[in-house]
């Protein structure tokens, strides 16, 4: 059986980092999996606790979410906590009845003012197809607890909650029967892909960036991308960029921009184009920016944006000559 520790237990009162905002809460990347097909869960932790360091992060695996493997991490201590689970599951064709309970990282030193990433997969049971799944999440430190551990009653507003515990809804798997799961490659196609996307290095104390990418979209309605955002910037905006007798001119469209049902849009320099307002901090080569870019109807799309050289004109790294 697993054993719990009083200090990090979902019973324990959970504490409220006062001085962040409202927005501040532990995340998934991607809030949505599809049931039997494999899920990667990147949980995003954007501050410690009440200006400490977070030294332990303790992530409590719900029912139903099997075959849980963590990815190590650097500096940091990995403990895997198993026990039973609630009633019997398939994976690989095999009865199961213990897992994953717990996925403890412990010993690191992330400062309250900085930022990471920690990261495992899994699978959500078939009978998990239509539900919203909360995974409970503590960060400890060396003299506070943030537990983001509080879950919506039914018909409650899950943004009146102080401390939210990370939520994923789950789809239906096509294909996909109790507990075995469908492969990935079986999955339906999303209904709107962000490809190829990238942003050009900025310089020292630039407050702006573009962003460009190809953005398909698979169902036979026309969907609107009206915004985004990104944790490197204050806001997003979208903007097109048009000759007019010789003269570059740049205007916000304010209404979206429209992706036609079955096609794509474009997004590259000299057309349309993200901006990246209010930038936080300078945006180097190699790196990747990670946000969300919203859409009308098929609503937050996760999307990584891959940081090109200064000045580059395509996604390959390519410079514009003068």
């Amino acid at each position: 059986m697993i054993c719990f520790q009083t200090r990090g237990a979902l019973g324990a009162t959970a504490f409220l980092l006062l001085a962040a905002p409202a927005f501040a809460h532990a995340t998934l990347e991607t809030s949505e999996a599809r049931a039997g097909a494999s899920y990667k869960a990147v949980i995003r932790i954007p501050h410690g606790c009440d200006g400490q360091a977070t030294e332990v992060l303790t992530v409590s695996i719900p029912d139903g979410l099997l075959d849980v493997k963590p990815m190590p991490k650097p500096g940091w201590t990995l403990e895997i906590r198993t026990g039973a689970l609630s009633g019997s599951f398939t994976v690989a064709g095999k009865p199961v009845t213990e897992g994953v309970r717990e996925i403890v990282w412990r010993g690191g030193h992330l400062a309250d003012a900085h930022y990471d990433e920690f990261v495992f997969r899994g699978r959500f049971d078939a009978s998990l197809a239509g539900r919203a799944v909360p995974i409970p999440i503590v960060q400890t430190c060396a003299s506070a607890t943030v537990s983001w551990t509080d879950v919506a009653a039914p018909g409650q507003d899950p943004h009146a909650l102080a401390s939210p515990a990370p939520v994923v809804r789950i789809v239906s798997g096509e294909g996909s029967g109790h507990g075995h799961g469908a492969p990935a490659g079986a999955a339906a196609a999303a209904p709107i892909a962000v490809g190829g996307a990238w942003i050009p290095a900025t310089p020292a104390g630039a407050k702006v960036a573009g962003g460009y990418a190809v953005i398909a979209n698979a169902t036979p309605e026309a969907d609107t991308l009206t915004g985004g955002t990104f944790d490197v910037a204050g806001r997003v905006e979208i903007h097109e960029m048009s000759d007019a007798g010789g003269v570059m001119r740049m205007r916000e469209l304010a209404e979206g921009l429209p992706v036609p049902a079955g096609g794509k849009a474009e997004l590259k320099p000299g057309g349309l184009h993200l901006m990246l307002m209010d930038l936080k901090r300078q945006l180097k080569d190699g790196e990747t920016v990670r946000g969300t870019l919203r859409f009308r109807k098929a609503g937050d799309v996760p999307v990584e944006f891959r940081v090109r050289p200064l000045g580059s004109r395509d996604a390959g790294g390519g410079h514009h000559h003068h």
